[in-house]
């Protein structure tokens, strides 16, 4: 149900050239904000992708909403996504941003992650738990919104508020201690899941 005034962009509208084709039926709807070609783009470009992690999607339908009773939180943007696969129905609806681009590479990230756990379902494979560390937040640079959380082996390990699953990173301190999932990126040691 959509609420308030809306413009819906479907897969059958005139086609740009430039855009990445897609094969699965796309719907885009805006709500509390008019139409925006830059914004139509980024989730096309996103939901490209969606086909590379399950191949038989059936629909997709993207909703980017600004909400204006979360404008004083400083989180006005959230993204809905449904993807319609055989037999499920998956929803990523939890993430709000004050920039619509990073609501909408967030709500992107957890719909891919949601479609791996279904094809591993799929395929018999069970997802292994992640071994959670323990460990505390040793650096904090507030101005670019990054810091570094050392575990009981002296291992250090970036993080952004991206990474942060309960609570801001305005209210961590150097000392705080927290529970993390360890990750190996192409730029080394990155800490996700941070609780």
């Amino acid at each position: 149900m959509r609420v308030g005034r809306d413009s819906s962009i479907s897969e059958a509208s005139d086609i740009d050239e430039s855009r990445p084709t897609l094969k699965l039926p796309l719907d885009i709807s805006f709500q509390g904000l008019p139409h925006s070609d830059a914004i139509e783009a980024a989730v096309r470009r996103h939901a490209s992708k969606l086909e590379e992690f399950c191949p038989d999607i059936m629909r997709c339908r993207v909703s980017v909403v600004l909400d204006e009773k979360h404008r004083h939180q400083g989180k006005p943007f959230s993204v809905r996504i449904d993807v319609t696969v055989p037999g499920h129905e998956l929803v990523s609806n939890r993430e709000h941003d004050e920039d619509v681009y990073v609501a909408l590479r967030d709500a992107f990230k957890d719909a891919i992650r949601m479609l791996e756990d279904l094809v591993r379902k799929r395929r018999g494979q069970v997802k292994q738990h992640e071994e959670r560390l323990a460990g505390v937040v040793v650096r904090l640079n507030r101005d670019e919104r990054y810091g570094f959380i050392q575990d009981a082996d002296q291992n250090d390990y970036y993080f952004g508020p991206e990474n942060l699953t309960d609570m801001a990173f305005e209210h961590l301190e150097i000392g705080t201690p927290v529970h993390f999932i360890a990750e190996i990126a192409a730029e080394g040691r990155q800490a996700n899941r941070i609780s």
